[in-house]
């Protein structure tokens, strides 16, 4: 019988969710190579067009991603340079960054979207509809536990 079979269930996910997070991003990483862009700018500007329906601020795509305001701000200033993002002051609050995805970055990342949804059916292939809905369940109710021990952390 090997380790594996021994550990218990929540020692095997805890140590694949970094397994698999450090295979994904070499994967990616290969394939957006060839762009000279990296998983980290593909996934901020993933975050800005899918989750925000007008430019977010850095701390809120830092949330949504899970990320320090600094190293989201050190990802926006590398596609900035690339001219696939504007790093905009707010209209209303100087002090504030907001983050504005350019026409050149639609059109850049629309060439990588056929790419990217490759990888992802090559990676959930064989994987039924029932078990990514209850991998999903499973995952959003471990992000509601993460986002409370935030909430305790933050409060002490």
């Amino acid at each position: 019988m090997n380790k594996l079979d021994v550990m218990s269930d929540q020692q095997f996910l805890f140590g694949f969710i970094f397994v698999a997070a450090n295979r994904i991003d070499t994967l990616l990483q290969r394939e957006f190579k060839a762009f000279d862009v990296t998983t980290k700018q593909w996934f901020l500007s993933i975050v800005i067009d899918n989750l925000f329906d007008e430019p977010p601020t850095i701390k809120e795509a830092a949330k949504a991603m899970g990320s320090s305001h600094q190293n989201v701000k050190q990802i926006a200033l590398k596609l900035e340079q690339k001219g696939l993002l504007i790093l905009e002051k707010d209209k209303n609050d100087a002090r504030v960054t907001r983050l504005k995805l350019t026409e050149r970055s639609f059109d850049f990342w629309g060439k990588l979207r056929e790419e990217g949804s490759e990888f992802t059916q090559a990676l959930f292939k064989n994987v039924s509809k029932e078990d990514l809905s209850t991998a999903r369940k499973v995952m959003q109710k471990v992000m509601t536990n993460m986002n409370a021990m935030d909430q305790e952390e933050q409060e002490q």
